[in-house]
């Protein structure tokens, strides 16, 4: 079992940054492919960013490509997010999934990840 945690959430203005961060309780992450959702009031779950166990893959939604950077270690995720606008306003969860020894591209699903944090609300002020 792994256990998720992200911190690092919270109240910024807009155009302003944030980063957000996901370590595993007890545990490394560097066998794992990571990844970011959100959910904001009302909507359904959506795909954020996600990066493979060594780092060498990532992948955005189109709807924060170049603004947000999803990096690791072998103890945190971080989502770090410039630019925010109040649209990304929502709870961002950090997810995880074993990584497989074949890349099969990148895992935007959340019903391709096995273990899911609490989450973490950020709310970003017009």
């Amino acid at each position: 079992q792994v256990q998720l945690v992200e911190s690092g959430g919270g109240l910024v203005q807009a155009g302003g940054s944030l980063r957000v961060s996901c370590a595993a309780s007890g545990r490394t992450l560097s066998t794992y492919t990571m990844g970011w959702f959100r959910q904001a009031s009302g909507k359904e779950r959506e795909f954020v960013a996600t990066i493979n166990r060594n780092g060498g893959r990532t992948y955005y939604a189109d709807s924060v490509k170049g603004r947000f950077t999803i990096s690791r270690d072998n103890a945190k995720v971080y989502l770090q997010m410039y630019n925010l606008k109040p649209e990304d306003t929502a709870v961002y969860y950090c997810a995880a999934v074993p990584d497989s020894y074949y890349y099969a591209g990148p895992k935007t699903l959340t019903d391709e990840y096995n273990y899911w944090g609490q989450g973490t609300q950020v709310t970003v002020s017009s």
